[in-house]
């Protein structure tokens, strides 16, 4: 079993709030996370049970008050019933730790949810499996280390080809990792997205069409690490813009794809207001993409677009444990100056990081970091280009190239 890096804030919050969350997509370890030691006194009900799922619904309130002693709640998405309930039970009883809630679709865009129990709920993030974490290298957060951490903490060896295209095409899902086979990998996320599409889509939303879901998910497969435009993906798919940022919420909701806000601090500026839209696994978007390893170790390069969505999804892992509360944005101006990620703390400081998939960089791929500095100077702290390379190396006293093995490096 691997060790998760969050499972310290997640004992730290029972001890202190009457109901946790711990929020993420199917299969990335919720509920082995919810029964780790520590919580082993809890009782387990999951509602994927049809008995336990039956009686959650029918009578919500007699369900909750008949549980006695702190409980684990598995999968509480499908009985949103319950929520309101809980929230009831907790205003008599504000004693900590009594619901632990584990659920696969994301309640910040549930607000009916998500506001029931304002103050009474904490929201942990679980996603797939971080490199780290695989690599069964202790908790170090890597976010809060490219923000403004010494950069000599980490023993970073050099980034070699074939291991970051495996790290690429294995993701992070638990199942899929544990499969060495391309074919066997692949039927893994087939069954996977047959499920979550079939089953979650159908208990969210009430659709006649569901094939236009998974054809729009293949659409923005083809578009990850680019902005999101949906009158172009309108036109693409045939859908209206209205029905198709109601499927975008559904795989949203579902942690398939994520949506990058644009970073802007003056509305006077000329920068692209545009979001960013990402698949949340870099595993998913290689299959999604038809993309194999005979494929990528036949090339010169790597795919962009599949290693920017492979930093995304690291960046995400260990912003969910950072010491420093930081947001992710992306930085583009209309005059073609990007940066495909800004760190920003809440005192305002930001630390840009471009991704470059091959192994040499020169002073051009700073172009962005620059122009974001040069424009930022009291709040740029410093700017990184992640690059397929050897080492570390300086490139001005604030631009760094960083080794992509940074990722799965070991703390000095």
């Amino acid at each position: 079993m691997y060790t998760r890096h969050i499972t310290p804030l997640l004992l730290e919050a029972l001890t202190d709030t009457p109901v946790v969350l711990i929020n993420g997509a199917r299969q990335t370890g919720k509920s082995t996370l919810a029964q780790v030691p520590g919580i082993h006194s809890y009782r387990y009900l999951t509602l994927d049970n049809p008995v336990v799922l039956a009686s959650a619904k029918n009578d919500p309130s007699g369900f909750i008050d008949a549980l006695d002693g702190p409980v684990v709640l598995d999968e509480v998405q499908r009985a949103p019933e319950l929520f309101l309930s809980i929230k009831a039970a907790v205003d008599r009883d504000r004693r900590p730790g009594r619901f632990l809630l584990t659920g696969s679709a994301h309640v910040l865009l549930l607000p009916t949810i998500a506001d029931s129990l304002a103050g009474r709920m904490e929201i942990l993030s679980l996603w797939p499996l971080s490199t780290a974490e695989l690599a069964g290298i202790p908790s170090f957060n890597r976010a809060d280390w490219l923000f403004n951490g010494e950069l000599n903490a980490l023993a970073i060896p050099a980034c070699k080809r074939e291991q970051l295209i495996d790290t690429l095409l294995a993701g992070g899902f638990p199942e899929a990792v544990s499969r060495n086979l391309e074919t066997r990998r692949s039927t893994w996320f087939d069954s996977y997205l047959h499920a979550i599409l079939q089953r979650d889509v159908r208990e969210l939303a009430n659709l006649e069409q569901l094939s236009e879901v998974p054809n729009l998910l293949q659409l923005l497969a083809a578009r990850s690490a680019n902005l999101l435009n949906f009158a172009e993906l309108s036109r693409s798919s045939g859908l209206p813009q209205t029905t198709l940022k109601r499927y975008f919420s559904l795989l949203e909701m579902l942690f398939l794809v994520y949506r990058l806000p644009a970073w802007h601090r003056n509305a006077s500026k000329r920068l692209v207001k545009a979001s960013k839209v990402f698949v949340l696994d870099s595993g998913l978007l290689a299959h999604l993409s038809n993309v194999s390893k005979s494929h990528l170790m036949a090339g010169a390069g790597l795919p962009g677009e599949l290693v920017e969505t492979f930093v995304l999804n690291e960046l995400l892992k260990h912003l969910a444990f950072a010491k420093q509360k930081m947001t992710l944005w992306h930085y583009r101006t209309q005059t073609n100056f990007e940066v495909d990620f800004v760190l920003e703390n809440r005192l305002g400081k930001i630390t840009g990081i471009e991704v470059k998939a091959s192994s040499t960089v020169t002073s051009h791929d700073f172009r962005g970091l620059r122009h974001l500095q040069e424009n930022e100077p009291e709040a740029f702290q410093r700017g990184i280009v992640l690059y397929n390379g050897q080492e570390i190396v300086p490139f001005s006293p604030y631009l760094f190239a960083v080794p992509l093995s940074m990722w799965w490096a070991k703390v000095n």
